[in-house]
């Protein structure tokens, strides 16, 4: 069985990430069931990139709206009627939260009756197949995989299959997100599909579509990787006219619009990641009157988007205006300003700025500045105990990034010395070993003062020369050394040390007295002294 929880937190980014755990922590304080569902399912298995996260609740959505503000997310609008949710988390994630629920459509174009549903039954009113699959996020289910109509079979065929036969009659609303989904992608409709599509259409079942489901066809439009591609498939099936009458192709910016996907690309692999929605809208309208873009803003859902879309010009003229004066006089202080900045305006801006210092500034922080981050010497640093573990690294680090820049350091060496000043002092050495105290202490030095005679008179007798006296001639040579073990000696019985100055003649053992058996073999002839007499047995 697949790992499908392991999948999801694979494919999506941090930031959405975050979104789940904030809508889970929600969704389990008001004591509701949670689900994944739609699109994010979809786009999950196949691998492409997820534009937003679909989830749904057994219950109101709407009683969590106080919850995810406070967990920092922005609500774009909602709606009463099927008690959803639409959300912008940080990271410009894009959300939507619906109450699980049925819907029976009485006549074409007539908004459906709506009831509170099982996630099963919810799965069921759906459009198409692969958007009819749901992953349970609650504590007891985490990670069960529900797809009662096969989605996942479809996606692995990559088609597109309606769920019944009255799909496009009861939202007609499909007819166009069926040719958006073929055309981004490259599925085929499924036969039957197919079929049922061609005949929706020879019906003109397209004139029953609702007005809430216009907006949402060119609110999504905004999103899609290749939107010229998509409004192009709309005005040959004639669905343009249908999201809006005086709206073609002739009417879109293709040149404009082709360049800010080609920059909004540069800067994903840069890490940057715009919301180019706003920007895909302007391009799309660029030729059209204010009243139709008036209309098309007042259909779209998403009312921050709608803001965003409004507000793009003036906050790039803004910016634009910055670049040009003395905020932005040097590399380094431009480099600031536009690292402050909002990725989407930079995005708008590198394509509509009319002024050559200001486009050749987005293009150097683009490219050219970004080399010198590379002259930084990274290696010295860690030498200089400078890296990444000390509290003032990223402000060294950027401060030597910024006079690069400037010029200010023009060499290695130059760097070198800068960086030396602000190189932290080197670590203590380790403390001495702790000096034995008390019973033990005491004991170690009354055995080291014991075995002090003992080792003084092995080294002296091991000193002497070969026919040399030993200086204590009682005592007894100890057996051969082991290997590796030094030799024991021990002194006999009633032996007397010698004075240090004088020897003394040994006395003479009594007659009939046995000698005291020696205990190791006695030292060689040689060395004895040559007045001493030993008594034969």
């Amino acid at each position: 069985m697949a790992d499908y929880i392991y999948t999801m937190e694979t494919r999506l980014s941090p930031d959405q990430l975050k979104a789940v755990s904030a809508v889970q922590d929600a969704a389990k304080a008001a004591d509701m069931n949670l689900y994944l569902t739609g699109g994010a399912i979809r786009d999950i298995i196949t691998g492409f990139p997820i534009r937003d996260l679909d989830f749904t609740v057994q219950g109101n959505a709407l009683k969590l709206q106080k919850d995810l503000e406070r967990a920092g997310a922005v609500v774009g609008d909602s709606d009463d009627e099927t008690k959803a949710l639409l959300l912008t988390f940080k990271g410009g994630v894009r959300a939507e939260i619906a109450m699980a629920r049925s819907e029976r459509y009485d006549k074409p174009g007539k908004p459906p009756q709506i009831a509170p549903a099982t996630i099963i039954e919810d799965l069921r009113r759906r459009d198409f197949t692969v958007n009819a699959m749901a992953l349970s996020m609650n504590e007891g289910s985490r990670g069960l995989f529900m797809d009662p109509f096969n989605g996942a079979a479809d996606i692995e065929a990559t088609v597109i299959r309606v769920l019944h036969n009255y799909a496009f009659l009861e939202d007609p609303a499909r007819l166009i997100r069926a040719s958006r989904f073929t055309t981004r992608f490259h599925w085929p409709l499924e036969e039957r599909t197919q079929a049922r599509y061609v005949s929706a259409k020879e019906n003109n079942y397209i004139e029953y579509i609702r007005s809430s489901s216009i907006g949402y066809e060119i609110e999504q439009l905004a999103y899609e990787d290749d939107p010229l591609s998509v409004l192009k498939v709309y005005e040959k099936e004639g669905w343009l006219k249908v999201l809006h009458p005086h709206w073609s192709t002739a009417k879109v910016d293709s040149a404009g619009l082709g360049a800010l996907m080609k920059t909004r690309q540069q800067m994903n692999e840069l890490g940057y990641a715009p919301d180019a929605a706003p920007a895909v809208l302007y391009f799309l309208t660029d030729r059209m009157g204010e009243k139709d873009i008036s209309d098309l803003r007042r259909a779209i859902p998403r009312k921050d988007l709608v803001e965003s879309w409004k507000d793009l010009e003036d906050h790039a003229q803004q910016l634009a205006k910055r670049l040009a004066g003395k905020e932005a006089a040097t590399p380094s202080r431009t480099w600031q300003l536009l690292s402050g900045a909002r990725p989407e305006m930079i995005l708008f801006l590198a394509i509509t700025a009319r002024q050559q210092a200001v486009a050749q500034k987005i293009t150097n922080f683009f490219t050219k500045w970004r080399q010198v981050q590379q002259k930084i010497p990274l290696p010295e640093m860690t030498e200089l105990h400078i890296t990444p573990q000390l509290p003032a690294y990223p402000k060294i680090s950027n401060d030597v990034f910024l006079l690069l820049l400037d010029g200010k350091l023009r060499s290695r060496t130059e760097t070198l010395k800068y960086l030396k000043p602000l190189a932290p002092p080197p670590p203590p050495p380790p403390p001495p070993p702790s000096a034995k105290r008390g019973r033990a202490a005491k004991a170690a030095a009354a055995a080291a003062a014991a075995a002090a005679p003992a080792l003084a008179a092995s080294a002296k007798t091991k000193g002497k020369g070969k026919g040399q006296p030993a200086a204590n001639p009682t005592v007894v040579a100890a057996k051969p050394e082991a290997k590796g073990k030094p030799a024991a000696v021990k002194p006999a019985p009633s032996a007397k040390p010698a004075a240090p100055s004088k020897p003394t003649k040994p006395e003479k053992p009594p007659a009939k007295k046995a000698a005291a058996k020696p205990m190791a073999k006695p030292v060689a002839k040689k060395s004895q002294p040559k007045n001493a007499k030993t008594k034969k047995r």
